[in-house]
């Protein structure tokens, strides 16, 4: 028994000897670097050493995390969960397709009640709404409702805050927890933290708004829309501030700011940091106190200062004069100031962390923005000076772009996020990041005719390729055809025999039927009859039966001859996106009628084009169809000889470039007056009248004139030079 214990003595104490032997010398380091780190945790200053941190900030601001006033994540949270009361939506969970399946897209405004406050901005988009393509009167044919109730500001300090919302909507049969329903939104929350809390449940519905929260977006489902004035333009809109040779990328100024510094509250912190970057010579960052009532109680040791130096420079010049604008946030997220910035090509510095930038899901703003971080101020100067100065050039273009594309107007704030949602009903068929931002823009490129670039009239240069080497006359005949000497059997002979022409086609709109097949000239290109409905704008209608890029437009008294159609649709190759074509008029400013006039009289200048006799890409006739509203077109077919008119300034409102005039023959010119003599005076009165009274409806409607005057006209290589006929291309054109 004691033998046992001996040898069990002996195992234990061996183990321990070896343990010491083979893994003392971990202990001991173990030891060691404990005791270090314990003496480094001791040593190591605390946030709140004051001796140590005193000169910099107060304990109390150190224990938070960034702006003291700023609303922590569970106030955040708090504030998201009392707005959407745990709704976790997607077009798939809270959307209901089906209800435009049938209609298409089409949205009903809810009729507004008498004595209901309205504010200017939202009687506006209210207004944009209903005068759109995409409005229907019927609740029926709807896929998305729109509230007639005000719900621009939700600051329940502020005069146009409606109360009882929820009340008010739960009331509505259409309601239906939010489904399918838009919601607007300029501002949200009030003093001090101006959360997101908009005063009612929302629900299932779309929330459009302004500053919105990235941590309260819902992708793919909210859209983000800019902060716009009440100020700003239902229509049209005044144009970008960078005009072509005008502005050079290298500006006076690098770097500006000027606006309002917040004492105390929400997003003082970040304007309070501006002073830091001025440098008063390329760098002019200036704020003042001197605003609300009580600026004066709050005021500081720099105020005084501030104030005299805010006085000193003029914002507008600044605008103009700076290659970068700071855009830091207010007291929400967004501000008027990044919309100011992108008209005047000012490249927008952003400093407003977490704010969801407008139309994010369309626009790459990395091509027209510097997103900065509000903890890095002091980064900003260097990193806007290392940018290229190609690139600053590409930064500012983009922005004219974007503002006249999406933003210069309510019109184009609405419509685009309408288009927006319209696109998440068939991905499939929806635009690409490419054609949102890229000339003339997403709202130009309709997706229900095509999503490939090659079938549009803008991309070719991009692609390097041309238009289709075929193009389909179309004729729109108004008198019964009787002999083949007639006006139209001889048209319908010249441009047959064009070695470009694939198909005729005849639109008829006579009341009479169309005479049998064998009236119509024998040509060597398929010809086929249109029943028309007797409408100026059937013209214009996107037929299945027009398959190549160019259209002929051509009216039946029209008399070309196979040269000048060959020549002419050379020329629109080389300009695919412009009208292309031979009887020209032009605007003009009357000024003491104050109005737009209207001329036909031969002058140096042309902005008008007639489609009577031209070249443009088929694609404009679903522009005219589908993107034009439905009020425009029952207006061109009210007023005789519109048509022409709106379709040039619907182009030149996309392209803004003018028409190309190109050579015709003297007689042409002669037969067209030798017309008018034959037509009473009073009926030409007319006709000019109404030109001249359509013109200025158009420019009206579309809120400025887009007509766009030039003084060119192309003639062929050798045109009345003194060489042989036998090498000019195209001889019959100077008979």
């Amino acid at each position: 028994m004691q033998t046992r214990k001996k040898y069990i003595f002996l195992t234990f104490l061996a183990s321990w000897l070896l343990l010491f032997f083979f893994g003392g010398d971990q202990l001991r380091r173990f030891a060691f670097f404990s005791g270090r780190k314990a003496e480094a945790q001791k040593n190591w200053p605390r946030w709140t050493d004051q001796l140590l941190l005193k000169s910099f900030a107060d304990p109390e601001e150190l224990q938070s995390d960034g702006d003291p006033s700023l609303p922590s994540p569970r106030e955040r949270r708090a504030a998201w969960l009392n707005i959407y009361k745990n709704s976790r939506c997607r077009m798939e969970t809270c959307f209901d397709f089906s209800r435009c399946e049938k209609h298409g897209f089409k949205v009903f405004t809810y009729p507004r009640e008498r004595g209901q406050p309205l504010s200017e901005s939202y009687s506006k988009i209210l207004t944009s709404i209903e005068r759109s393509r995409y409005y229907t009167p019927n609740p029926e044919e709807a896929c998305l409702f729109i509230l007639s109730i005000d719900t621009l500001d939700r600051d329940h300090l502020s005069g146009q805050y409606i109360r009882n919302v929820d009340e008010k909507i739960r009331s509505f049969p259409l309601w239906n927890g939010g489904r399918n329903h838009l919601i607007f939104n300029l501002y949200s929350g009030t003093w001090p933290n101006y959360t997101e809390d908009l005063g009612f449940n929302i629900g299932q519905a779309i929330l459009a708004k302004a500053s919105f929260y990235t941590e309260s977006f819902r992708p793919g489902f909210d859209i983000s829309i800019p902060l716009f004035s009440k100020d700003h333009p239902q229509r049209g809109g005044e144009r970008g501030w960078l005009y072509q040779d005008s502005i050079p990328p290298k500006k006076k100024y690098l770097l500006v700011f000027k606006g309002k510094r917040y004492l105390t509250g929400i997003g003082s912190g970040t304007r309070n940091a501006l002073h830091h970057i001025h440098n008063g010579k390329d760098i002019i960052s200036l704020t003042t106190c001197k605003h609300g009532k009580d600026w004066e109680k709050h005021k500081d040791t720099r105020c005084d200062k501030d104030n005299v130096d805010y006085e000193k420079f003029d914002y507008q010049e600044l605008l103009h004069n700076s290659t970068f604008c700071i855009v830091p946030r207010g007291r929400r997220l967004g501000s008027f100031r990044f919309l100011e910035a992108l008209q005047a090509a000012c490249i927008p510095v952003l400093l407003s962390d977490g704010w969801e930038l407008p139309f994010a899901e369309a626009i790459d703003w990395g091509k027209a923005a510097v997103v900065g971080n509000e903890k890095l101020l002091l980064q900003i100067p260097s990193a806007v000076r290392c940018i290229h100065p190609e690139r600053v050039l590409a930064f500012q273009q983009q922005t004219q772009f974007l503002w006249d594309s999406y933003f210069s107007s309510v019109d184009k704030i609405v419509h685009t996020t309408l288009e927006i949602i319209k696109d998440r009903l068939l991905p499939h068929r929806s635009r690409s990041r490419f054609l949102w931002n890229t000339l003339p823009g997403g709202l130009l490129a309709l997706p229900d005719f095509s999503t490939h670039l090659r079938d549009f009239p803008f991309y070719y240069l991009q692609r390097g390729s041309s238009p289709s080497e075929k193009f389909t006359a179309f004729i729109r005949a108004v008198s019964p055809v009787g002999f083949p000497s007639q006006p139209i059997l001889r048209l319908i002979q010249a441009v047959s025999a064009s070695q470009y022409c694939a198909q005729i086609l005849v639109l008829w709109s006579c009341e009479k039927p169309p005479p049998p097949s064998g009236k119509w000239p024998q040509t060597t290109v398929p010809l086929t009859i249109i029943q028309g409905t007797g409408k100026l704008s059937d013209r214009f209608f996107p037929y299945a039966a027009i398959q190549t890029d160019a259209v002929l437009s051509l009216d039946e008294h029209i008399s070309l001859s196979t040269s000048e159609v060959d020549f002419a649709f050379v020329v629109w190759r080389s300009f695919p996106e412009r009208i292309v074509g031979f009887p020209a008029q032009s605007h003009f400013w009357d000024a003491e009628q104050r109005c737009w006039g209207y001329t036909s009289k031969w002058t140096n200048e042309i902005s008008i084009v007639l489609t009577t006799a031209a070249f443009y890409h088929r694609y404009y006739h679903s522009l005219f169809t589908e993107y034009l509203p439905a009020g425009l077109r029952e207006l061109v077919d009210g007023l005789a000889a519109c048509e022409d008119i709106l379709m040039n300034v619907l182009v030149a409102a996309i392209t803004k470039l003018p028409p190309i005039k190109v050579t015709q023959r003297k007689q042409h010119k002669e037969t067209v007056l030798q017309q008018v003599k034959g037509t009473a005076g009073a009926a030409i009165g007319g006709h000019f009248s109404q030109r001249q009274d359509c013109l200025n409806q158009l420019a009206d409607w579309f809120g400025y004139m887009p007509l766009v005057s030039s003084q060119l006209r192309l003639d062929p290589v050798l045109f009345k030079d003194q060489v042989s006929v036998l090498r000019k291309k195209y001889p019959r054109l100077e008979k």
